[in-house]
């Protein structure tokens, strides 16, 4: 509901009532402006997260919806999911969004979805994203997962380090990248500001990601409360982006304006000189390829034949596949 004509008030993941703004406030916004690489920088490691606006031009974030509206929406087959990391159908919302997002667009089979692919890469790679991960950095960085989104699934509060990171914790940062204005109430991105200041159980033992994921759920709403931090969920508007640290507790607001979508795209980057952590424990190989002079991991490039024929198996034989994958993951945990 509107608190006043400028703010929308919804509900925290605490249960609180929390005010956020409705749109973009040009006049007042506390944002650096994508020309002050060493503002943005700054705002970042005192926040964990920072706005940047006017980052992707409007026309390429128009091209891809209309590409996705053109060649995902109609498909019926199966596609990888950010939710469960589980080759699924469309799960669509009473208002026909996508709710289950899409995973890892570089590995979309071109064939398939040759315009969603292309335009996707394209707004992932800008020359603009790679400048302002230059600035945060310090060195030019690689991408290891990316993400669509249509719908809304209302992401729990969470840092991505509990499941990827770079070799050195805190060093991945993270995209999302608005390709629409978002409204206040069709699944606002949040974060806690200077959560990534905390040190948070490590994944494994009792917080394992594959058998206890609910403590963990837990233990991040126990630590907002006790150190009494803050949400915010600023409003983006078409080609707007914002940047986080993998250690800043960081989700998505329910939905409250379901005829919205929230047409957008994520992306975790890691710098040029890092390894990739997986779930705190393991190390992972990855397989780059570059894309417009972008280096980007290829975990299940559905371009290749033996990918496919691993999708074929997941589709084919599901509960097996995600058990052995579970029990994978608790022994690499210990």
């Amino acid at each position: 509901m509107l608190a006043t004509p400028s703010t929308y008030t919804i509900a925290a993941p605490d249960g609180r009532a929390l005010d956020i703004p409705a749109t973009v406030d040009r006049d007042h916004d506390p944002y650096p402006s994508l020309e002050s690489g060493p503002a943005i920088r700054r705002y970042y490691e005192e926040q964990g997260y920072v706005v940047v606006r006017v980052v992707v031009p409007t026309q390429l974030c128009d091209d891809v919806r209309r590409a996705f509206a053109d060649e995902v929406k109609p498909y019926r087959g199966f596609i990888y999911r950010q939710t469960t990391g589980n080759p699924e159908r469309h799960e669509m919302t009473a208002h026909g969004h996508v709710l289950n997002p899409v995973l890892n667009i570089q590995d979309l089979s071109a064939e398939m979805f040759p315009r969603f692919r292309s335009h996707g890469l394209a707004i992932l790679t800008h020359g603009n994203v790679q400048r302002v991960v230059e600035a945060l950095f310090g060195m030019p960085g690689k991408i290891v997962q990316t993400m669509y989104f249509e719908g809304n699934p209302a992401t729990w509060a969470h840092q991505d380090t509990y499941y990827l990171d770079a070799e050195k914790i805190g060093r991945m940062a993270a995209a999302w990248i608005a390709v629409e204005d978002i409204n206040p109430g069709a699944g606002r991105f949040y974060v806690y500001p200077r959560s990534h200041l905390i040190d948070i159980a490590r994944n494994g033992g009792d917080f394992d990601i594959a058998f206890h994921h609910d403590r963990y759920k837990s233990l991040v709403l126990d630590l907002i409360d006790r150190f009494k931090l803050e949400c915010r969920a600023p409003a983006l508007a078409k080609g707007d982006v914002l940047f986080w640290n993998s250690k800043t507790i960081h989700g998505s607001l329910e939905t409250r304006q379901p005829e919205h979508s929230r047409s957008s795209f994520t992306a975790h980057w890691l710098p040029l000189n890092q390894n990739l952590l997986q779930f705190q424990s393991r190390v992972r190989q990855l397989d780059l390829k570059f894309i417009d002079g972008v280096a980007i991991h290829h975990p299940k490039d559905l371009n290749v034949f033996k990918n496919r024929a691993v999708m074929f198996v997941e589709t084919t034989f599901p509960a097996a596949f995600r058990l052995a994958k579970k029990v994978a993951i608790k022994a690499m945990l210990r």
